[in-house]
């Protein structure tokens, strides 16, 4: 507990040495209520930010952009995570959990679902217009290579980006691990580079104020050795981080003893890839991520860069020259 309130006060000693423009944000994941949340918030607090914190009532990583429409959401059948909210609160509100205070929400629903009401309802409400800023962020485990296309931290980016919201992706170790007491101090060191890297982009603002360019967002990944790691831009390259598979029979797959007479139950399982990069790949983001702060630039949705366009439209010839 030292340790995590020396911290602590590291962060609000950083943070009052560098002010920052105070900025209207919504902070989502899609881990639920954790450590990160907790630091990056206080930690935002502190630099003078409004901040809505606005997550999934339950663990949903790899849900992507999962949505479930038109569907309402009715009162919680169970707790949600570290406390949230208890069963029979309503399906979405501001949490329960005794000394969170107002600016901290749940939705039990998918990450984006829970993005979304703190974009369209909660920054309504107290601001009248969007945020200036979406954070997502920081997950417990790492963005990196193609785990990106499942990944709930990522997808909330995405749509904040489809908004015209700037948004940044952020992504931290596994041992930033949140607890019931949300108390985590490699989660609170996470956060003090998390708002280095804001007071940089609030320095290259200029007269617009813009955070970032339209239609442009960014992926963050922290090394779990965070406190002295160097900033480097990487890409969102093809690197296999995480092996995931799907099995004919889950419990096999996983080491598990599985009682006579019993069929078996198919599922995905998710481990670290034990494929080596290749040299070419040497600043792909899941390659570099393991020492370094890695920054890579995202755009919205599919588009493909123009080379490829136009690689595409010749094998379409003369198809579509209509």
């Amino acid at each position: 507990m030292r340790a995590c309130l020396s911290v602590l006060v590291g962060v609000a000693v950083l943070v009052s040495a560098s002010p920052t423009a105070a900025r209207n944000i919504v902070l989502s994941n899609d881990d639920g209520l954790t450590a990160n949340v907790k630091a990056l918030y206080d930690a935002l607090k502190a630099a003078g930010h409004d901040v809505i914190v606005a997550v999934p009532c339950s663990q949903q990583s790899g849900m992507g952009a999962a949505m479930k429409f038109l569907r309402p959401l009715g009162p919680l059948t169970a707790d949600c995570l570290n406390g949230a909210a208890k069963t029979g609160d309503p399906g979405a509100g501001p949490m329960t959990r005794p000394g969170l205070g107002p600016d901290f929400h749940y939705v039990d629903g998918t990450p984006v679902m829970a993005m979304l009401y703190g974009i369209d309802v909660v920054a309504q409400s107290r601001w009248g217009r969007a945020p200036d800023l979406v954070l997502s962020g920081p997950n417990i485990g790492q963005n990196a290579g193609n785990i990106v296309i499942s990944s709930g931290t990522v997808s909330n980016a995405q749509w904040a980006m489809v908004r015209g919201i700037p948004a940044i992706a952020l992504s931290a170790g596994e041992k930033t691990s949140s607890g019931p007491d949300l108390v985590n101090g490699q989660a609170v060191q996470v956060a003090v580079r998390s708002l280095e890297l804001l007071r940089q982009l609030e320095g290259k603002a200029g007269n617009t104020g813009m955070l970032l360019p339209p239609g442009v967002g960014l992926n963050v990944n922290f090394p779990d050795q965070v406190e002295k790691a160097k900033w480097r831009m990487t890409r969102i390259g093809s690197f296999v981080r995480y092996d995931v598979r799907f099995v004919s029979d889950l419990a096999k797959a996983m080491g598990q003893s599985v009682p006579a007479g019993q069929p078996p139950l198919p599922g995905m399982v998710i481990g670290l890839s034990n494929k080596l990069p290749a040299k070419t790949e040497a600043r792909d983001e899941a390659a570099v991520v393991q020492t370094d702060i890695t920054v890579s630039v995202m755009q919205i949705g599919y588009d493909a860069p123009p080379s490829a366009k136009k690689m595409a439209a010749r094998l379409l010839k003369p198809m579509t020259d209509n």
